[in-house]
């Protein structure tokens, strides 16, 4: 497996990002191949900051960064020596099998699209974010590509999630359920409920609409939406663990008796912080693309990197994107053949 790694776009230097990919090289011999992709004097530095010394590693320079106040597609045509651009570059030639980037969220969506194109049959590509619950985990998707979605957009999430969920997490089954403000079919607007219909037509185990509550309830294992919701979802999801853990914290060492408490829960707690940690999973896969694609926060660190790593290097290995080209064409067979029995039956 070969992976190209955008060491440019995080927050904390490309030192961090390359110690994450020395952590991953030394756990996988399975990977054939590194490209570190980014400043090559940078890089240089890098690589004896962390000791990093691996026959697999190969660095492709690039003079120029995508930053966060760049607006993707006009950068993108601007700066097109930007580390972003080359990443992905790699896959659409065939010299590596997957990128990984911290970069510009909507630049590494933008050069997605323009360089490597949608598989077939896919009208619109998501991100797909894993969520950590007390008892299981989902797949949020779309958790912020696309801000406004048609119905067919929705169908086509259900079933990338619906691949995803089963191909990299390990549910046989995945229930699949549309975010909405109620459960009845009745329930939504205008894009949930033409969503719904589309899903009930499509081999997933579709359960319905959810809500809010239901999604750390144990009752869906895909949930999907338009990228506006689920990154509202997304981020609220982020912020409010970190205010529990924050009071918590407040809380539990406000007296003597507290903190003696707080002592012997500590393992518990510990337990609880690994289970709700986002580093866990490294980042979220930008599915429906020809090309692995994963997308890593800013701020990750060593342990979010080796994780991103680990994460794609499992994509590939279970042909996500294969298996998504077959099943999206089978599933669009069906809506076709929807469409074309209602159109059948409507009088001339």
């Amino acid at each position: 497996m070969r992976i190209a790694v955008d060491v440019m776009g995080g927050d904390h230097g490309c030192a961090v990002v390359i110690e994450g990919v020395k952590r991953a090289l030394e756990a996988d011999g399975r990977i054939s191949a590194i490209h570190l992709v980014g400043n090559q004097a940078e890089i240089h530095a890098a690589l004896a900051q962390t000791g990093l010394r691996d026959r697999r590693v190969h660095i492709v320079h690039a003079s120029e960064v995508l930053t966060m106040e760049d607006r993707p597609a006009a950068a993108l045509r601007k700066k097109r020596d930007c580390s972003i651009a080359r990443a992905v570059e790699l896959v659409h030639d065939a010299k590596a099998d997957a990128v990984i980037s911290l970069g510009n969220t909507g630049g590494i969506f933008a050069a997605a699209t323009l360089k490597l194109g949608r598989i077939p049959g896919v009208d619109r590509g998501g991100i797909a974010t894993v969520i950590p619950t007390p008892e299981h985990e989902f797949v949020l998707l779309d958790s912020g590509a696309n801000v406004e979605c048609k119905p067919l957009h929705l169908a086509h999430y259900a079933v990338m999630g619906s691949i995803y969920s089963r191909e990299v997490l390990g549910y046989k089954r995945p229930r699949v359920g549309i975010l909405s403000i109620g459960t009845e079919d009745s329930k939504g607007n205008e894009l949930t409920l033409e969503a719904f219909k589309l899903c009930k037509l499509i081999d997933i185990n579709f359960v319905g609409n959810v809500e809010g509550h239901d999604l750390f309830e144990n009752r869906v294992d895909v949930v999907v939406c338009d990228g506006f919701v689920g990154n509202v979802v997304l981020k609220t999801c982020e912020s409010l663990a970190m205010a529990m853990f924050s009071m918590m914290k407040r809380e539990l060492t406000k007296n003597p008796k507290r903190q003696l408490g707080a002592l012997l829960a500590k393992n518990a707690f510990r337990a609880i912080k690994r289970r709700m940690d986002p580093d866990a999973y490294g980042g979220a896969p930008l599915l429906g693309f020809n090309g692995t694609v994963m997308i890593a926060h800013g701020s990750a660190r060593e342990r979010a990197i080796t994780n991103a790593i680990r994460v794609t290097t499992e994509a590939i290995q279970h042909h996500v994107n294969q298996v998504i080209a077959l099943e999206i064409g089978r599933a669009n067979e069906r809506l076709m053949a929807a469409e074309a029995a209602v159109s059948a039956s409507v009088p001339a």
